[in-house]
């Protein structure tokens, strides 16, 4: 399976975003903390770099529960970012199980992929993109 990578650049940083591993917690556009001329699903293309300094862009980043919105400093493209910091696990309610830090998750295919910043696993039992979270507990209505 092919996963999708989308890239927005602004002239200091490039924004990744992985669909596939998207929970729509909409951190990044909603709330207080939003960055709606940023981040804005009801437009095309979804994520414009240009309406906020870096540093905002930055923040919101660092915020998304399931790392599906990363970036990199355009100069430092090969440069993995890693979080310095324990390894925090915490329960989301009604959604996924969060895990903050450097982690190696081992796929049931022996696969081993290491994350960094925050992982959000499954809770629920109904992702397609298991172990991950991807959303679906908001439409099958889990609470725990």
């Amino acid at each position: 399976m092919t996963e999708i990578t989308k890239k927005y650049s602004n002239d200091e940083i490039t924004i990744v975003w992985k669909p596939s591993v998207c929970i729509h917690s909409t951190l990044c556009w909603k709330g207080e903390k939003g960055l709606r001329q940023v981040f804005n699903p009801a437009e095309k293309p979804w994520i414009k770099p240009q309406g906020a300094t870096t540093p905002e862009i930055i923040e919101r980043v660092h915020n998304c529960p399931s790392g599906a919105i990363s970036f990199y400093y355009n100069n430092e493209e090969n440069k993995t970012v890693e979080t310095h910091a324990e390894s925090i696990v915490e329960v989301s309610p009604n959604g996924p199980l969060l895990v903050y830090g450097n982690i190696s998750v081992k796929h049931i295919d022996g696969e081993t992929v290491q994350k960094n910043k925050v992982t959000a696993f499954c809770r629920c039992g109904a992702s397609s993109n298991k172990p991950y979270c991807d959303g679906t507990h908001t439409k099958n209505g889990f609470v725990g």
